[in-house]
């Protein structure tokens, strides 16, 4: 005799379309939060990196403090230059220490901000630049007048630029000749560059004096001030290049 067979033990009863869509609405529910944990967290992320961006380090507070010069002063220089370098103010105060033999201090030729009371207007104002032993060998006889006498190249950074100059000569500061030289077409408003000051003015002959191509370019060319200027990016922020 054949045994009974009993359906109920080999089949269960398929779920309900109700249930498989109870299933399903929680499952997406489930996504849709993790979905929107994960857009809050990587919008936050993104705001994170344009705050640092924008501020760029930049203390906050007055730009008499030398915590504000400090940093206006070093970052003339790459990173990993500026963090070890010695800041001078504009007095001769040392504001920092430093141990790597580059000096840090503001290079505007008024020697003072335009706004004494509140301080430099932004770095750019201030002019400063972050150079080594013999580039300020090299800027002291350039502001004594005499004729540079270093036995190395000198090197100094730029990264905030400088207020302008006549590429043809030096300490043009007074309207008139400032005006003649942007009529020359020979004033120039730089923006980041690294210099080289020369032991040897002869070592720059043959160079451009041209400063619209990006290219090094000769400043102060003839003279015994003669000069290198190397543009690095951002150095047309604040004049635009003449093809």
């Amino acid at each position: 005799m054949c045994p009974q067979f009993d359906s109920a033990r080999y089949h269960k009863k398929p779920p309900s379309m109700e249930v498989f869509f109870i299933y399903l609405n929680k499952n997406l529910t489930m996504k849709k939060i993790l979905l929107f944990i994960l857009t809050i967290f990587l919008i936050s992320c993104e705001t994170a990196v344009v705050e640092k961006v924008e501020t760029n380090g930049e203390p906050e507070g007055p730009h008499t403090s030398a915590e504000w010069k400090i940093w206006a002063y070093s970052t003339a220089a790459p990173s990993f230059i500026a963090a070890e370098c010695t800041v001078v103010d504009t007095d001769g105060t040392v504001l920092r220490e430093g141990t790597n033999g580059w000096t840090a201090m503001s290079g505007n030729p008024n020697g003072a901000p335009s706004d004494p009371e509140n301080g430099w207007k932004d770095p750019h104002e201030a002019m400063p630049m972050v150079g080594d032993a013999a580039s300020f060998a090299w800027l002291q006889a350039f502001m004594a007048g005499e004729v540079p006498d270093v036995e190395v190249d000198g090197w100094a950074w730029m990264l905030h630029g400088d207020i302008g100059e006549d590429n043809r000569m030096y300490l043009v500061t007074d309207e008139e000749g400032i005006a003649k030289a942007k009529a020359d077409g020979q004033w120039i408003e730089s923006g980041a560059h690294l210099m080289l000051f020369p032991a040897d003015p002869s070592t720059l002959d043959g160079q451009t004096t041209d400063f619209n191509s990006g290219a090094p370019y000769v400043m102060y060319a003839g003279t015994k001030y003669a000069h290198l200027m190397i543009p690095v990016e951002g150095y047309y922020d604040y004049q635009d290049p003449v093809k």
